[in-house]
């Protein structure tokens, strides 16, 4: 049966002539056309006529714009080097280890050198200097930081005079079982036993006041299972004298013993050992009975006697501190205290 008209295949169409260079047509000029296929394959019909389908186009770049080419592409930009790199010669030269160093600021600060003269510790200096309590060269200071000569003059208005003779000293006969610093877990600190209830020289000298426990904190440390005299202040230049890098106070030990001590041992107890890998200081220690030495140190490394006592044999079950610098424990009673008198220093 022949086919509809619209199904008939379309004339096909003359072939253009050939151009130069190209081969002629041996070929019929037309295939015969193929049935367009049903809508639900996809896939548009292909036209009958011989020449293929151009490709869809691609789609368009925004408008404006001329389509790329591979050719037309510009090439990718090359990362940018540091700035460093990109510097011309001729710029600044590269600078030394030397000039990349800031120089140091002249003189010292001023709260170091009064530390170190004994006016006052640094922490009452930066007070005292925010006060406007301190003359440097006759010339009032109220700026923290500044640095001076170290040999400038230095003088303290009298308020900051007043202030420090406010500050108290406490000499305590402390107890087996108080820590001297920070508390520990069921254990109180010395600092605690301080009240106007153990005063023992409440008859003599000023009454205790609580603001006085402000800012108290030990001048040094007593092992929670030694005993002996423990010094708490308010004043920075007396903790600094007592445990500053440069400390040369000395502190005398009554300390019982048990065990054999090894050849040497006492040579090396006065002079020899070492903690931590660090050498100890020369010590004083002597034989005063059978089981009791007494220690007369300048420093006070954590649980040093008792650890130099172990390193040639023996074992410490007791120890009491009896005096520090020219200040001693003497008849103050176990738990109880006292002020540093003004005719006392360490």
């Amino acid at each position: 049966m022949a086919p509809d008209a619209d199904e008939q295949a379309p004339e096909p169409a003359a072939r253009p002539a050939a151009k130069a260079g190209q081969k002629p047509a041996g070929k019929p000029a037309a295939r015969p056309a193929r049935p367009a296929q049903p809508a639900d394959a996809g896939r548009p019909a292909r036209p009958a006529s011989g020449a293929r389908p151009k490709p869809s186009a691609p789609a368009l770049p925004s408008a404006g714009r001329a389509p790329r080419t591979e050719t037309q592409r510009p090439a990718r930009k090359p990362t940018p080097a540091p700035a460093a790199a990109r510097r011309p010669a001729q710029d600044t030269p590269a600078r030394s280890a030397a000039d990349s160093v800031a120089p140091a600021p002249e003189g010292v600060r001023l709260s170091k050198v009064m530390a170190e003269r004994g006016i006052c510790s640094r922490r009452e200096a930066d007070e005292f200097i925010e006060r406007g309590w301190v003359f440097v060269d006759g010339k009032r200071v109220s700026e923290l930081g500044i640095r001076i000569d170290p040999e400038a003059r230095i003088n303290l208005a009298p308020e900051a005079t007043r202030t420090q003779r406010q500050r108290v000293t406490i000499l305590l006969h402390k107890p087996v079982g108080y820590v001297s610093g920070q508390p520990e877990p069921g254990y109180a600190p010395a600092v605690s036993l301080i009240g106007a209830g153990n005063q023992f020289d409440r008859d003599t000298a000023q009454r205790f006041h609580p603001s006085q426990l402000k800012n108290l904190a030990p001048a040094g440390r007593l092992d929670i299972d030694s005993t002996g005299l423990l010094v708490l202040t308010q004043d920075g230049r007396i903790a600094r004298q007592l445990i500053g890098d440069d400390s040369k106070v000395d502190k005398e030990y009554l300390v019982r013993v048990e065990g054999r001590l090894q050849p040497e041992g006492l040579a090396l107890l006065n002079h020899g050992l070492e903690l931590d890998g660090v050498k100890l200081r020369p010590a004083k220690v002597e034989w005063i009975n059978d089981d009791q030495l007494r220690f007369e140190l300048r420093e006070g490394r954590k649980r040093q006697i008792r650890r130099m006592c172990e390193l040639v044999g023996l074992k410490v079950v007791g120890l009491k501190r009896v005096r520090i610098g020219k200040v001693k424990l003497g008849d103050l009673p176990l738990g109880e205290w006292r002020y540093l008198r003004e005719d006392e220093s360490f």
